[in-house]
C-alpha cells in the first residue's frame, strides 16, 4: 500500500440518521435507537467500507425541554455506547469504536474501567470521546441543582483525563506472569498505585483491569472553544470538529496543530476530522431532490424547537419564520463553540429564521454537502488537500440507506484517487489511525530514575 497521506474516516452513527426528522423518512429504521440488529448492520457496512471507526455521541440526560418538541424526536432513547460497542465488537473484526462519556457526570475510576474493558473485549479497538456535557438537563439526574459552569467543567476535565490515564497505567504490559509452577500470577514490581490527590479527585487505584491493548484507548475530543482547544492540544489524539467554510476549517486546523509543540507533541499526534453530512444522488438534481424531501419532513414544532435551543433569552413568539434571524447572544453555559458557529452562520448568510433552522436541521452546524458521488469526493478532497482536515466524520442523513450510499458510491472514488485505504493497515484503532502506542508513564519514570542513578 502507498505510504502517501490517506483520509481518516469515522462513521458518526446516530440512531435513525442525523437529520432532525430522519425517523420519518421511509428509508430509516424507525426503532433504531433500541434495535441491536440495526446497529449491527450499519457497523458492518462501515467496516465493509474500511472506516477507521464508528462513533456514538451521548449525553447523560434527555435533550430538549418542551414536551411538544420531545414527542417528535425520533432519537430520544438509545443504547449506552460502551454497552452497545461491547456487543458490536463480537460481530466485527477491524473497525474501531469511539464512545462518548462525560467528565462532568462520571467518575474517573469507573470510566477507566469500562473503557479498558472495551479495549480488551475488542482487541484494541476502543476510543473515548471526552466531553464535559453541554446538556443542562443532566444535572438533576446526578443530584445537582444546576449544571456546573463551563470553565469549571473544563478544569475538572483536564484533571479527569490525567487520572484516567494514570489508572490505565496501573499495570505494565508484561505484569501478568501467570506461572502455575511457581504460583506467581503477577510481578509486584510491575503494579503501580496511582495515589492521586487533586483539586477535584482523590483516587488511589490500581485499576482492576489490566493495561489496555492499545496502552490507552484513543482519546477523542469535540470541543472548539478556547478551553476546549487547549485541552485538545494537551490530551486529544483525534478531534471531531464542526466547520462551515474552508477558511474556518483551515484556521482551526492550523491553530490546533500549532499548539501541540507546547506540550511536547508533533502534528502527527493529532488527527483533525470535521463533520460532513453528505446528501448523495446519482445526479445533482436527484441529490437536491433528496435534500428537499428531508427538509419537508420537519414539523413546525421541531423547527421552533431548533431555534429556541439557541435563542434561550429571546422571545421568538414575536417573530415569523420569514423574519430576519435576530442577533444571537454570545454567552452560554452549554456548548460555546457551537453557539459561535451558529451565530456566524446566521450573520454570514444574513439568514431568516426559516433558513437558519433548515441549515441546522441537517447536521446541527456541521457542513452539509449535496451532490453526486464525484462532487462529494471533490468537496472532501479540497479540504483534505488544503490544510483543513486529516479526514472526516461522516454523518449519514438517514440510516441505514445513506451510509450504504457513501460506502457503495463515494468510497470507491476516494480509493481510485489514492486517497483512501483498500485494506486495513493494522488490527487496532491506533494502528489504523496512524497513532503511536503510549508508553506506561510509571515504567518510563522508573527507567529514567535508574539512568540518573547509573
Amino acid at each position: 500500500m502507498s505510504k502517501t497521506r490517506k483520509f481518516r474516516l469515522g462513521a458518526f452513527i446516530q440512531a435513525t440518521g442525523h437529520h432532525v426528522s430522519a425517523w420519518r423518512h421511509p428509508g430509516s429504521q424507525i426503532d433504531a435507537g433500541l434495535n441491536f440488529e440495526h446497529y449491527k448492520e450499519i457497523t458492518q457496512t462501515a467496516e465493509r467500507g474500511l472506516f477507521d471507526a464508528v462513533f456514538l455521541a451521548d449525553s447523560p440526560g434527555v435533550w430538549g425541554d418542551a414536551p411538544e418538541t420531545q414527542s417528535r424526536n425520533g432519537k430520544i432513547v438509545h443504547f449506552e455506547p460502551v454497552t452497545l460497542f461491547s456487543a458490536l465488537s463480537s460481530v466485527t473484526k477491524n473497525i474501531g469504536f469511539i464512545a462518548t462519556a462525560s467528565t462532568t457526570y462520571e467518575e474517573p475510576y469507573t470510566l477507566a474501567r469500562k473503557f479498558a474493558s472495551l479495549d480488551h473485549l475488542s482487541h484494541g479497538r476502543a476510543g473515548w470521546n471526552v466531553v464535559t456535557t453541554g446538556n443542562e438537563n443532566a444535572a438533576g439526574n446526578f443530584g445537582h441543582d444546576k449544571h456546573p459552569e463551563h470553565s469549571l467543567r473544563y478544569e475538572r476535565a483536564e484533571e479527569f483525563v490525567e487520572v484516567v490515564k494514570g489508572l490505565w497505567d496501573s499495570w505494565e504490559d508484561d505484569a501478568f506472569i501467570r506461572d502455575r509452577e511457581s504460583g506467581v500470577y503477577f510481578d509486584t514490581d510491575k503494579l503501580h498505585i496511582l495515589n492521586h490527590k487533586g483539586k477535584h479527585f482523590s483516587v488511589r487505584g490500581p485499576l482492576n483491569v489490566g493495561r489496555p491493548p492499545q496502552g490507552y484507548p484513543v482519546i477523542v475530543q469535540a470541543g472548539a472553544s478556547e478551553a476546549g482547544r487547549d485541552l485538545a492540544a494537551r490530551t486529544a489524539e483525534v478531534i471531531f470538529t464542526a466547520n462551515q467554510t474552508l477558511a474556518d476549517a483551515q484556521e482551526f486546523y492550523a491553530d490546533l496543530k500549532g499548539r501541540l509543540a507546547k506540550y511536547g507533541r508533533s502534528p502527527d499526534d493529532l488527527k483533525i476530522m470535521p463533520g460532513a453530512f453528505p446528501v448523495i444522488g446519482r445526479t445533482e438534481a436527484e441529490a437536491q431532490e433528496k435534500y428537499e424531501f428531508l427538509q419537508s419532513l420537519i414539523h413546525p414544532d421541531v423547527a421552533w424547537g431548533i431555534l429556541n435551543k439557541y435563542y434561550k433569552n429571546v422571545d421568538l413568539s414575536q417573530y415569523s419564520l420569514d423574519d430576519l434571524a435576530p442577533e444571537l447572544n454570545s454567552e452560554t453555559n452549554n456548548n460555546k463553540s457551537r453557539l459561535k458557529l451558529v451565530k456566524d452562520l446566521a450573520n454570514r448568510g444574513n439568514l431568516t429564521l426559516r433558513q437558519l433552522y433548515l441549515a441546522l436541521a441537517t447536521a446541527r452546524g456541521h457542513r452539509t454537502i449535496i451532490g453526486t458521488p464525484e462532487s462529494i469526493a471533490d468537496q472532501l478532497e479540497e479540504w483534505f488537500n488544503n490544510g483543513a482536515a486529516d479526514g472526516f466524520n461522516i454523518m449519514p442523513p438517514v440510516l441505514p440507506t445513506a451510509l450504504d450510499d457513501f460506502v457503495n458510491l463515494v468510497i470507491p472514488i476516494l480509493q481510485k484517487r489514492g486517497l483512501f485505504r483498500t485494506e486495513y493497515e493494522g488490527s487496532t484503532l491506533r494502528e489504523n489511525l496512524g497513532l503511536r502506542r503510549p508508553q506506561n508513564n510509571f515504567a518510563a519514570k522508573q527507567v529514567d530514575e535508574r539512568l540518573v542513578l547509573a
